[in-house]
């Protein structure tokens, strides 16, 4: 919500300087998330009039000026603007101006022409991004006159950063209510006087879908003047709220909308046949939108039709079959409710966002609509002229939300905010908020039960060890007295007692409430001492060069299934999404790491290592279940960019390594495996089929390692090398406590071995065959060598590996060692099929 402080200073103006008033909003939960100027500084430029324009002797394009400024003089300005007339005001920078960017004015000659100065457009003096010639004036603007102080141009623009639930301050007049209550100030409101009907004319409205627009006003107002103009004070209350002014039909609804919070939309008359419908769309309707922009609505979506089909969508958008044009003199103007729940998400939808879908999603006051229309139709009577009809009011009164009635005790205000305010100022802030307040008797005693929270009772948590004694029930009984609250129609957020509260605690001032520190007992646990230790993984990686990101835990459903389109893992959508790419709960970290890598890379970031750490979301709606992860993603060379080594990519080896380093806490490294798929249904989708293995902690399957598959990365428009791994935390388990194992006296002897086993097979295989074979009496087994080529069948390989021998009670024998070699490559030929290679 944006808006100027000189507007919002008309309705209610306390004694506080513009940065004391935002901290003020701040305090009370309304954030300013910007305090800005509404113009640049400029200097030096006066309105002028235009007296003569006469052809530049020797250029086409440019004009001679006589302009007055009240000086003795009139300034002779040469202009090269095609919309420059005689008897217009106009902004005049004089000699010696200075405009935005520091320009400065000084005499001139243009073409042999001397010019005095300079005729400025809006965007020349910082009040538009661009212009078309040159800025007019108001006829009645005072010649002579500082622009800058008539204009009133040392005015900022705040902008506030508002939660979902706080849909009531999407309008200058609603914070100016809140300001009003904290200042205890009057708040000055424009006249909401009904507009007298000058004509019988009414539309006929049917409410087809009341549940979602329980409420429709409407008007007909003829004969309204297509030429004029919107005035500069409208215009300039919208640029400063971030609004390019169109027309005055347009412009009043825009206006009307940051005054009252109330969306309004105007048809062209002419446009419109039979009576207007409120309904839900039909299958296959089509609705072209002001945007330029056809689309083809759902069946759930709410319309306005006529007799021809949609002429807008509810609450979102007008459609441009029915939109007002330069030359519409009879307007249909319309006022509406429309239920939160009704317009929820349909803008998102159809990649659409206004202002209106912005308050409607929100909560618009249901009590708006007529003074809204009122103050709407006086306002364009009073810049277009017009003849207005009578407000034809459709209603379920039904189906219009109710306020919450709310029992409101003493003691819980003291239980939740720690303070207990005297009943005159519990009743003051609350009325001055504009709720009703009666006395209540109910008694009952406050035992945290029912709609309250746990979290509602950490300021009144030392009560809860003395609950089961009998002076306490007395004091709870005692204190249940208050008041029953009825929260205005505009306050949609206010559903539950806590809600009352937090109201009292934000007026009252949070910098009031002392300090205060819990009297509870403080419960502390020693971790498992060979408890997976996040904290020191992340110190293991950010050490091997890897950056932590942090991402969204929702992605799109396109991105979830890239990474994970496996039917039954069919991911959890949200109800109410921020986007469409934003709209399911991501089942892998992923997708999340993959952005970031490409962000990185498109900013010309060729090394990029990066992990995370957070929950994936498995299992969809019905067996949901929150599986912490970790999980990295790394391309580019192995190291920076140097000297002293060769370039080289990252590749699977390296993540090995990596990972490897991470789960070393385990104290089970010894027994984490890289394992191939058993089957090729088994393989990870988004991993390379030949390049990527499932990882193994003993028999837990913990996560998997690979290269990105290469059609995944031509997709993503990534190289080929990315490299990834992800683990399952909760399947580490608690690692083995580390033992001391006494150093053997005698010498280790080593026996080098070669064999030649089929290229698909893992090493794995042969690393497990080989300890099973060579018994307590092997204590390292090294690879150290892969081949294949000459003298190697095509479809084989050559591993070659030291087994390291050692006994603890005595000198290994020549003939001992000789027995357990020859005992692994009989079993190595027996299970794996190995040839010794010699």
């Amino acid at each position: 919500m944006r808006f100027s402080e000189s507007w919002l200073r008309e309705w209610v103006n306390p004694p506080l300087a513009a940065q004391a008033l935002c901290d003020q909003l701040s305090m009370a939960g309304l954030e300013v998330d910007a305090l800005e100027p509404v113009a640049p500084a400029f200097s030096g430029v006066a309105i002028g009039m235009v007296l003569a324009v006469e052809p530049h002797p020797d250029a086409t394009k440019l004009r001679v000026c006589r302009v007055d400024v009240s000086e003795e003089d009139p300034l002779q300005i040469v202009c090269g603007a095609a919309n420059v007339a005689a008897g217009q005001r106009v902004p005049v920078a004089r000699i010696g101006a200075v405009l935005p960017g520091d320009f400065k004015i000084k005499k001139a000659k243009l073409r042999g022409v001397a010019s005095q100065g300079m005729i400025c457009s809006a965007s020349e003096l910082g009040l538009a991004e661009r212009s078309e010639g040159i800025m007019t004036l108001p006829g009645d603007a005072p010649v002579g006159e500082d622009l800058r102080a008539w204009l009133a141009l040392d005015d900022q623009a705040i902008e506030l950063d508002l939660t979902p639930d706080r849909s009531d301050c999407l309008s200058v007049a609603g914070v100016a209510r809140e300001v009003g209550v904290l200042n205890r100030l009057s708040v000055t409101e424009p006249a909401a006087t009904p507009v007298a009907s000058a004509h019988d004319d009414r539309y006929s409205v049917q409410l087809k879908a009341p549940a979602a627009c329980p409420r429709y006003l409407c008007r007909i107002v003829r004969e309204l003047d297509p030429s004029a103009e919107t005035p500069l004070w409208m215009t300039e209350r919208l640029r400063r709220s971030g609004l390019r002014p169109i027309s005055p039909m347009v412009d009043v609804t825009n206006y009307v909308l940051l005054e009252l919070g109330q969306p309004l939309h105007a048809f062209d008359l002419e446009k419109l046949e039979g009576p207007i419908q409120v309904r839900l769309s039909q299958p296959g309707e089509r609705l072209a939108l002001l945007n330029d922009e056809a689309i083809e609505l759902d069946d759930d979506t709410l319309v306005i039709a006529d007799s021809n089909g949609p002429v807008a969508m509810a609450g979102v958008m007008g459609g441009a079959d029915s939109a007002v044009s330069e030359t519409t003199c009879d307007i249909l103007l319309e006022s509406a409710f429309f239920a939160p729940e009704a317009i929820a998400g349909r803008a998102r939808r159809y990649g659409l966002h206004t202002d209106s879908s912005h308050r409607f999603e929100r909560g618009v006051d249901p009590m708006l609509q007529q003074r809204a229309i009122e103050r709407a139709t006086a306002l364009l009577l009073s810049i277009a002229g017009g003849r207005p009809g009578p407000v034809v009011e459709a209603c379920s009164e039904g189906d219009l939300p109710q306020p919450a009635s709310l029992l409101l005790r003493r003691n819980r205000i003291r239980q939740v905010l720690g303070i207990a305010p005297d009943d005159a100022q519990v009743v003051d802030i609350l009325s001055r908020l504009g709720m009703t307040l009666e006395p209540s008797l109910e008694r009952g005693r406050d035992d945290g039960a029912g709609e309250h929270s746990a979290g509602e009772h950490s300021a009144g948590a030392k009560d809860a060890g003395e609950k089961g004694t009998t002076e306490n029930r007395a004091r709870d009984d005692a204190g249940a007295e208050g008041w029953q609250v009825t929260a205005p129609s505009q306050r949609f957020d206010i559903q539950r007692e806590v809600d009352l509260i937090a109201e009292i605690g934000r007026i009252y001032g949070y910098n009031a409430i002392p300090v205060t520190h819990a009297r509870s007992a403080a419960f502390t646990r020693a971790p498992q001492e060979m408890a997976f230790d996040l904290e020191l993984a992340r110190r293991t990686l950010v050490a091997r060069g890897y950056f932590e990101a942090i991402t969204y835990s929702f992605v799109s459903p396109e991105q979830n299934g890239w990474f994970d389109p496996r039917p039954s893992s069919a991911p959890l959508s949200l109800a109410n999404p921020l986007s469409a790419e934003l709209s399911v709960m991501r089942s892998s970290l992923w997708p999340g790491l993959i952005q970031v890598m490409r962000q990185n890379l498109a900013r010309q970031q060729p090394r990029v290592r990066l992990f995370e750490s957070g929950l994936r979301f498995l299992g969809g709606a019905e067996n949901l279940r929150q599986s912490p992860s970790l999980a990295g993603a790394v391309v580019g060379p192995v190291l920076a960019e140097q000297w002293g080594a060769a370039r080289r990519l990252v590749d699977f080896f390296d993540l090995k390594a990596d990972l490897e380093a991470v789960l070393t806490q385990t104290g089970r490294l010894d027994a984490l495996r890289l394992g191939p798929p058993a089957t090729e249904s088994d393989a990870h989708p988004a991993l390379h089929p030949g390049q990527s293995a499932e990882l193994w902690l003993g028999e837990q399957s913990i996560g998997w390692i690979g290269t990105l598959h290469p059609l995944l990365a031509r997709r993503l428009e990534l190289p080929n090398e990315v490299q990834l791994f992800e683990i399952d935390l909760a399947a580490l388990g608690v690692g083995e406590r580390p033992a001391f194992e006494p150093l053997s006296r005698f010498p280790s002897i080593r026996r080098d071995l070669a064999i030649v086993v089929p290229a698909t097979l893992p090493f794995e295989r042969v690393r497990q065959t080989v300890m099973a074979s060579a018994g307590d009496l092997l204590k390292q087994l090294i690879l150290f060598d892969q081949y294949q080529g000459d003298k190697i069948e095509a479809d084989h390989k050559s591993l070659a590996f030291g087994l390291i021998l050692q006994a603890s009670s005595q000198t290994l024998i020549d003939a001992e060692v000789d027995a357990v070699v020859q005992a692994v490559v009989e079993r190595l030929e027996q299970e794996l099929g190995a040839k010794r290679r010699t």
